[in-house]
């Protein structure tokens, strides 16, 4: 026998868990991953995820990654693994795909890029309950826009970042920024090399004081440069965040 590492790929519905992260007394994505994975291949599996999401946060593309004892000569085969894995699992969890990797890839460190897409719809729809934020009201597009692009001038998002979060630096390298306009509603876009915790919702809730015209750009510099929290928006609702993808240098 033989220790072989896995990537999984796996997207998820994160309304009804309490974000990806096992916790104590709460149901967790990771929780029912590694329950499924420990039943299908006989052993303990324990799983380590590209990041983490809060609790009714979305997934379109997550990575994660396990090792397994392996037979050489019997290796498991992906394809097997993906109707089994899934078989598992609540229909809210779906498998993609399963494949080897060399043992010292990791999820979470070898990650280079990744971007979230947040929803706004602006109309009572039961079809995006819990899937995107009903916001009451008008936004100016144009001037969260203008904002949303001054993001790409900085690197240190301390103002947008939860506190007393175990990171050993709040630097990010955001590569875009930007709100779609959409016939039911708005999608905004963010790629960045690292993400802080509550960080993109954060960034939205202050986008949002700014298309409503309670900060002008000069106050939106000024609560960047105070790398302060409370100067910033309050956290848009996690109903609307998806994480939508993951950039690894050996992952295609």
């Amino acid at each position: 026998m033989s220790t072989q590492r896995y990537f999984i790929e796996l997207s998820y519905n994160g309304t009804g868990y309490h974000g990806w992260q096992i916790q104590p007394n709460a149901i967790t994505v990771q929780e029912c991953l590694d329950n499924a994975l420990s039943v299908y291949f006989r052993q303990p599996v324990v799983t380590l995820g590209c990041g983490r999401t809060d609790s009714g946060v979305h997934a379109t593309q997550f990575y994660a990654h396990f090792d397994l004892e392996v037979n050489p000569e019997k290796r498991p085969d992906p394809e097997r693994c993906l109707t089994g894995i899934n078989s598992l699992l609540p229909y809210q969890i779906a498998i993609k795909r399963v494949f080897e990797v060399h043992n010292d890839a990791h999820a979470r460190f070898d990650a280079t890029a990744r971007a979230y897409n947040y929803y706004i719809h602006f109309h009572k729809d039961p079809f995006k309950l819990e899937r995107s934020w009903l916001f009451k009201g008008e936004l100016d597009i144009n001037a969260m826009n203008a904002a949303a692009e001054r993001l790409m001038d900085h690197t240190d998002f301390s103002c947008f970042s939860k506190s007393n979060t175990q990171t050993f630096t709040n630097n990010c390298k955001i590569t875009a920024a930007y709100f779609e306009q959409k016939e039911d509603g708005l999608i905004f876009t963010i790629r960045a090399d690292r993400f802080l915790r509550n960080m993109v919702r954060a960034i939205v809730g202050t986008l949002v004081r700014i298309g409503k015209g309670e900060i002008d750009m000069e106050q939106f510099e000024a609560v960047i440069a105070s790398k302060d929290r409370s100067s910033a928006g309050q956290s848009v609702p996690a109903c609307g965040l998806y994480l939508v993808n993951v950039v690894y240098p050996f992952v295609t």
